[in-house]
C-alpha cells in the first residue's frame, strides 16, 4: 500500500507542476472550463492511443495521461489543455510558436479544438422543419450557443436562429462513474485515497476522470455552508491520493467521466467524510511588532501592534487574546491589562501607555472545536516607550488619550445616532450622594468650533456625553449633588479623534464637518435673578426667583434646572480649600421661584438657572448672592411675588 501511495504521489506531484491538479477555489464558469480542457486532453490521448496501447510503462505516473506528458509530441498536444495555458486573442499559430518555436503543429490543432468546444455545445441541432412554438419564430434570437441557457444550442429554424434543445446530446460521451465513492485514510491522518468505479462504456475513446471537492468547517456537515466545488485532479485512473486533508472539515466529492465527445456530467455528491485526526490549535501569530506609536498632549502614548496569521488552518481563529503589562524603575508591581480582538484582525490599538516604561505583550490565537477552545502558542513582544525610541513630537490633536484621574475614566469616543459620543465613568465615594452633575465643554479645537458648555444630572455613576466635536480637547467635571457633606468636584480632560479617523473605522459613510450633529441651539434663558433672605434663630432661608421671556414655538418650556452652591473660602474655620458645595433641582415650568433653608450666615452663594425646553437646554444664567450677617434685620421678599404662590412653595419645604 505504501509503495503504491508513493508512486501515485509522484504522479500527482508531476501533474500539479504541469497544471493538471488545481487546488484553488473555482466558480461554476471555471469548473465548466475545466471540462473543456479535459476534452482537449482526452483528444490528445485519442490521437496517440496506439502508442499508448503498445507502451509498457503507461500504467505508472497517472496512467496514459502521465505517459502523454512525458512523450515529446503528445506533450505538445497537451500544452493548450493545461490550466496554465492562457488562451489569448490571436491565431493559435502565434500562441504555439511562443511555446514551441519548431514543430508546433499538434499544439495548433489542440488550441483550435479547445476554442471550438468552448463555443459549440455538445449535441446536434435538430432539423429546421421540426422547430415548433417559440423555437419556430422567424427571428434572429441568438448568434452562438453561449447565448442559450443550460444545454440549449443556437440552431436554425428555416427563417432565423433560436435557442433549441439539441438531439444526440450524449452521443459518444462516456457513462457516469458509479456514484458510490470509497474513502481510505492512512492511520496517521492527513492523506486520503478516493476510489470509484466506472460503468461499462460503449465509447472506445480514452476516458479521463475529473474529481471535484467541496468542504465546510464545523462539528456537523453542511451543504449550505460549504465552499464552491474545486477541481482536484484530472486522471485516467479511478483513484486519487490526496495529501491536503485537514482535520475539522467535512468533505464531499464527485466525479465526471470525459472523453473527446464530452461528458454526461458529475455524479451526485458523495457522503460526507471527515478525518479521524483531531484539529490542531492555531499556531502562534508571526511578525508581532509595533507598527505605529503616537504621543498625546498629556504625554500618554497610543501604540498600534501588527501581526501576521497564516490562513492555512484546520479551524479558523475565533479571536485573539491580547494582554500587556509594564514595569518601571519603581518598586510598583506590574499591572496587567487584557483585551479580546476579532479573529480576522491583524492589528490592535493599545491606549493610555506611559513614557519610559518597558512593556511586555502576549498575543494568543483561540479557535473553537464545538464548545472546546483550542488555544495556540503565545507570541511575545517586549518594547520600551522612551522619547528617543519613539522619535515622535506631540501633535496638537492626536489619537484619543485617556485621562489620568484615579476616580474618573473616559471611554473611547464612538459614532452613533449621527453624532460623536463618549462615556464617562466615576467611582461612588460618599454613600449619601444619589445624584451627580456632569458638565463638559471643549477647551480648544483644531477648528473654530463652538465652546458651549453642556451639563446633565444623573443618578448613575456613568454618563454618555453626546454631540461632541471632532479634533477637540474637552474638560469634564463631575460634581456630587444633594449631599450633606462638602464633596469635592472631580475633573479630567480627554481628546476627540478627527472625523477622518472615525470614517476609517466606520462601515457606514460619515459626513465630516467641524462639529457633530447637534440639536438646534436653544436661546431661551432665565433673567433678573433676585434673592431675599430671612433669619430666624441663626438659620437663614433664601427665596430665589427669576423671569423668562415668552418662548417662540416650537421651543416650549418644560422645566428649570436650578443649582445653588456655597462658595467656601480660606477664612472658614475648617480650613477647607476653595470649592463648590452645591445642590441641584429640576422644577416644573410653572415654578420660577426656589426656597432654600439652612443657609449659612454671612456666606456667599452662587445661583445657576437653566431653562429646559422641548428643543433642549438653554444657556446658564448665574448670579452670586451674600446672606446677611447675624443680627441684621430681616429682608423682606419682593412684592412682585404673589402671596398664594409663595405659600404654595413654602408648604413644599
Amino acid at each position: 500500500m505504501r509503495g503504491a501511495f508513493t508512486g501515485l504521489c509522484v504522479g500527482i506531484t508531476l501533474l500539479l507542476n504541469s497544471g493538471f491538479v488545481v487546488l484553488k477555489r473555482q466558480d461554476s464558469v471555471s469548473a465548466l472550463g475545466s471540462i473543456f480542457r479535459t476534452r482537449c486532453a482526452a483528444r490528445c490521448l485519442s490521437l496517440h492511443s496506439t502508442r499508448i496501447a503498445l507502451s509498457t510503462r503507461h500504467f505508472q505516473n497517472n496512467g496514459s495521461l502521465g505517459w502523454c506528458q512525458s512523450h515529446k509530441q503528445c506533450a505538445k498536444c497537451l500544452e493548450p489543455c493545461k490550466d496554465s495555458w492562457e488562451l489569448k486573442d490571436g491565431p493559435c499559430q502565434d500562441l504555439c510558436e511562443q511555446a514551441f518555436p519548431k514543430r508546433h503543429g499538434e499544439c495548433v490543432t489542440s488550441c483550435e479544438f479547445l476554442r471550438s468546444v468552448m463555443v459549440v455545445k455538445q449535441g446536434d441541432c435538430p432539423a429546421p422543419e421540426r422547430a415548433s412554438g417559440f423555437a419556430a419564430a422567424c427571428v434572429e434570437g441568438c448568434e452562438e450557443d453561449g447565448e442559450c441557457s443550460s444545454q440549449k444550442k443556437c440552431c436554425p429554424n428555416g427563417c432565423g436562429h433560436t435557442c433549441q434543445s439539441p438531439k444526440n446530446l450524449y452521443r459518444g460521451a462516456p457513462l457516469k462513474p458509479r456514484k458510490e465513492l470509497v474513502f481510505e485514510e492512512l492511520q496517521s491522518g492527513g492523506a486520503l485515497e478516493v476510489r470509484w468505479s466506472s460503468k461499462f462504456n460503449v465509447s472506445a475513446e480514452p476516458v479521463l476522470n475529473v474529481l471535484q471537492r467541496r468542504w465546510n468547517y464545523g462539528i456537523h456537515p453542511s451543504e449550505d455552508g460549504a465552499t464552491e466545488w474545486q477541481v482536484l485532479a484530472r486522471t485516467s485512473e479511478e483513484r486519487v491520493w490526496l495529501r491536503d486533508i485537514r482535520p475539522g472539515r467535512w468533505y464531499q466529492f464527485r466525479v465526471a467521466a470525459v472523453n473527446v465527445h464530452g461528458t454526461r456530467g458529475y455524479t451526485t455528491p458523495s457522503k460526507h467524510f471527515r478525518s479521524s485526526k483531531d484539529p490542531a490549535p492555531p499556531p502562534a501569530p508571526s511578525d508581532l511588532h509595533v507598527s505605529d506609536m503616537t504621543s498625546g498632549a498629556d504625554r500618554s502614548l497610543s501604540v498600534r501592534l501588527s501581526w501576521i496569521m497564516t490562513a492555512d488552518l484546520d479551524i479558523p481563529v475565533n479571536h485573539f487574546k491580547l494582554s500587556w503589562s509594564y514595569s518601571d524603575q519603581t518598586s510598583l508591581p506590574k499591572l496587567k491589562r487584557r483585551q479580546s480582538v476579532s479573529g480576522d484582525s491583524t492589528y490592535a490599538e493599545l491606549d493610555d501607555l506611559r513614557e519610559n516604561r518597558s512593556y511586555v505583550v502576549e498575543l494568543q490565537a483561540v479557535s473553537y472545536w464545538g464548545q472546546v477552545p483550542l488555544k495556540g502558542s503565545k507570541a511575545i513582544l517586549q518594547f520600551t516607550t522612551n522619547q528617543r525610541q519613539s522619535n515622535l513630537e506631540p501633535t496638537v490633536i492626536p489619537v484619543f488619550v485617556k485621562p489620568q484621574s484615579d476616580l474618573l475614566d473616559v471611554g473611547t469616543p464612538f459614532y452613533q445616532d449621527g453624532q460623536l459620543q463618549v462615556r464617562v465613568y466615576w467611582k461612588k465615594g460618599d454613600p449619601t450622594v444619589n445624584r451627580y452633575r456632569v458638565q463638559w465643554s471643549p477647551e480648544f479645537c483644531s477648528h473654530n468650533g463652538s465652546r458651549t458648555q453642556e451639563k446633565l444630572i444623573t443618578q448613575e455613576n456613568f454618563a454618555s456625553l453626546p454631540g461632541l466635536q471632532y479634533s477637540c480637547k474637552y474638560k469634564v467635571i463631575i460634581q456630587p449633588v444633594g449631599s450633606k457633606a462638602r464633596a469635592q468636584a472631580e475633573s479630567t480632560t480627554f481628546y476627540t479623534p478627527s472625523c477622518a479617523t472615525i470614517q476609517s473605522k466606520s462601515p457606514k459613510p460619515i459626513t465630516c464637518s467641524t462639529a457633530s450633529v447637534v440639536p438646534q441651539k436653544v436661546l431661551i434663558k432665565a433673567e433678573n435673578l433676585t434673592a431675599a433672605f430671612s433669619v430666624y434663630m441663626g438659620n437663614v432661608t433664601g427665596l430665589f426667583s427669576w423671569v423668562v421671556a415668552i418662548p417662540q414655538p416650537p421651543q416650549q418650556v418644560t422645566g428649570y434646572q436650578v443649582t445653588w452652591a456655597e462658595l467656601i473660602t480660606e477664612s472658614r474655620r475648617n480650613n477647607l480649600p476653595n470649592s463648590l458645595i452645591s445642590q441641584s433641582q429640576i422644577l416644573p415650568p410653572e415654578r420660577n421661584i426656589l426656597v432654600v433653608s439652612g443657609l449659612q450666615l454671612a456666606s456667599l452663594y452662587r445661583l445657576e438657572v437653566q431653562v429646559i425646553t422641548t428643543g433642549g437646554q438653554g444657556p446658564v444664567t448665574s448670579r452670586t448672592f451674600q446672606t446677611p450677617a447675624q443680627g441684621m434685620p430681616v429682608l423682606h421678599y419682593k412684592p412682585r411675588i404673589k402671596k398664594h404662590h409663595l405659600r404654595s412653595v413654602m408648604e413644599r419645604h
